[in-house]
């Protein structure tokens, strides 16, 4: 249906999408090899059983010693059956995503000679490294950005003003390249957080940017944004994400600029895509002055209601710690839902529960005033002042500790604020980070939050 061309370069974006830590060569390999089956299989008059005979050596070729094709520790797994099992089980592997893009986009110079030198092999590797740094995309997005891109590099590199060209199509393609790099975001959080985490995910993002909004006025806007993924990550409709997208950030914008000076700026503008890349670049506002947030009964925890209830009071914790990176709050969410199935399931609910939130009181809330603190003056300060300050209160805090030991905790700590302390956080990445974090604050004792 899409002619041969076209059904290559589908399938090396697809391919470099979901094995995104493969090597440009293993794509390539396994490129090859889908194109020849689809080319011979797909023909007129050819034999009934020959995707299934061709299929067949295909696994079969995965799982040999010598596999030219990306490495996956579930591998060897798959190869453990046969038939049709076996190839099931090899199609639904897929690598984590790349915890940040690493794609760089050379100078138009370098994009011009790398054309001119071989023009097939450079939309290969642009494609490859395109689609496994922004591999969360949905495809149908990747494909559009991708095929414009290529599109511009071959009409402005043999342009009689090549400068004036690549400006004029770097802003037609401005929309679309923000829809790839916010889709890529939307959907790393969608994947790695499933649906109703995301939604909590993006209701304390929006409790930290505007903490005067209610629970009532943010929680529709949060659930709007949860079904956007739900929707559009794995849609293979062509204008799913764009169209979803534009519609949630005009309630967006509807519900808050009104309330919040720096929403209405980022509603401003007509572009609707670059209001939302705005909203979700924004920091979090100053902590207002708020009574100390009401924590809800064993009763409330253990009712019909007893997400809505849980989740209300993490609502309340997020605006009142605006600085509380997502991977924290996200460890919280979980936390609470574990505490809720394991304490409302017991024989003695409220006994449960109140040993609990003694030790939440003990383990917890140093953690989380430590992690707003941190974030809180990484969002504020340069870089280098941070650092200097970050070292000068590790030092005082621990002043038995060797230059070495200083060093590790300092390099530790920079190291988590620059990669978590950012809305635009890898959720994996960072959860990983907060889990090492409570490790080490929880020593070797049973924590509620490990």
């Amino acid at each position: 249906m899409l002619g041969k061309e076209n059904f290559r370069t589908l399938t090396i974006i697809a391919n470099s999408r979901k094995y995104s830590n493969g090597t440009f060569d293993e794509i390539s390999h396994l490129v090859r090899e889908i194109v020849s089956l689809a080319e011979t299989c797909c023909a007129d008059g050819a034999d009934p059983s020959c995707y299934d005979t061709g299929s067949t050596a295909l696994s079969a070729k995965s799982c040999g010693v010598d596999s030219p094709f990306p490495a996956h520790p579930g591998t060897a797994e798959c190869c453990s059956h046969e038939g049709l099992e076996r190839k099931l089980c090899l199609a639904a592997l897929r690598h984590p995503p790349q915890p940040l893009p690493r794609y760089l986009q050379p100078s138009d110079r370098e994009l011009c000679q790398a054309f001119q030198r071989d023009p097939r092999e450079f939309a290969d590797r642009f494609l490859y490294e395109y689609s496994s740094s922004y591999s969360q995309a949905p495809l149908p997005v990747l494909l559009g950005s991708t095929t414009t891109f290529l599109s511009m590099v071959s009409t402005c590199c043999i342009s009689h003003a090549p400068t004036a060209c690549f400006l004029k199509e770097k802003l037609e393609r401005k929309t679309l390249s923000l829809l790839t790099l916010t889709s890529n975001r939307i959907c790393s959080r969608f994947s790695a957080y499933g649906k109703d985490k995301v939604s909590f995910s993006y209701l304390a993002s929006l409790a930290q940017k505007v903490p005067t909004a209610s629970f009532e006025d943010l929680l529709p806007l949060a659930e709007d944004a949860a079904e956007v993924s739900s929707q559009c990550c794995d849609s293979l409709a062509e204008d799913c994400m764009q169209k979803k997208l534009l519609e949630h950030t005009a309630k967006v914008c509807t519900a808050l600029s009104a309330r919040d000076g720096r929403f209405a700026d980022c509603c401003k503008g007509k572009n609707l895509m670059e209001n939302h890349f705005c909203i979700l670049a924004m920091l979090p506002a100053p902590a207002p002055e708020l009574p100390e947030a009401p924590e809800p009964t064993n009763k409330e925890l253990c009712a019909k209601e007893g997400a809505l209830h849980a989740t209300r009071f993490l609502f309340e914790l997020a605006r009142r710690h605006p600085n509380l990176p997502d991977a924290v709050l996200a460890k919280l969410y979980d936390s609470s839902k574990k505490l809720r199935g394991e304490c409302c399931s017991s024989k003695d609910p409220s006994a449960c529960l109140d040993s609990k939130r003694k030790r939440i009181g003990e383990e917890l809330l140093p953690f989380l005033e430590r992690a707003n603190q941190l974030c809180g003056q990484y969002n504020k300060l340069p870089f280098l002042e941070f650092k200097k300050r970050l070292r000068e209160s590790l030092t005082r805090a621990q002043p038995e500790a060797s230059p070495a030991q200083l060093e590790q905790l300092l390099e530790q700590r920079t190291s988590f604020a620059s990669s978590c302390c950012l809305p635009d956080s890898p959720p994996l990445l960072c959860a990983s980070k907060v889990s090492s974090e409570l490790g080490e604050l929880c020593k070797e004792e049973s924590c509620l939050l490990g």
